[in-house]
């Protein structure tokens, strides 16, 4: 599977933005999707994940601030970003086709974009 992050950019807290993930070389296994992001100096870390049903789970730091979502296709996947925090800046990864499920970490993850920034500034 081979995924292509856009749309992140620089914006003040408070504010919005929404990234986006181009899906190619779809399998049954890419129906699992989700986003993780790495900020300097730090693990990677989930943000939200849809598994083959298309059930969004969140991380609780990003719960009633970011919505994933995907067509029914899966050959996109989206990321709404709301009221950003200087803390959401990061590296934000798109990820497919886990070797398990439910997944224990990042590495669980066969497929991975080149990433798209995001940087929010207080």
């Amino acid at each position: 599977v081979h995924l292509a992050e856009s749309g992140g950019g620089s914006v003040q807290a408070g504010g919005s933005l929404t990234l986006s993930c181009a899906v190619s070389g779809y399998n049954e296994r890419s129906r699992f999707l989700g986003w993780f992001r790495q900020a300097p100096g730090k693990q990677r870390e989930e943000v939200a994940t849809l598994d083959d049903e298309g059930r969004p789970s969140y991380a609780d730091s990003v719960k009633g601030r970011f919505t994933i979502s995907s067509d029914n296709s899966r050959t996109t996947l989206n990321l709404q970003m709301n009221d950003l925090k200087p803390e959401d800046t990061a590296m934000y990864y798109c990820t497919a086709d886990p070797w398990r499920w439910p997944f224990e970490r990042d590495t669980d993850w066969r497929d991975w974009g080149q990433g798209t920034q995001v940087t929010v500034s207080s």
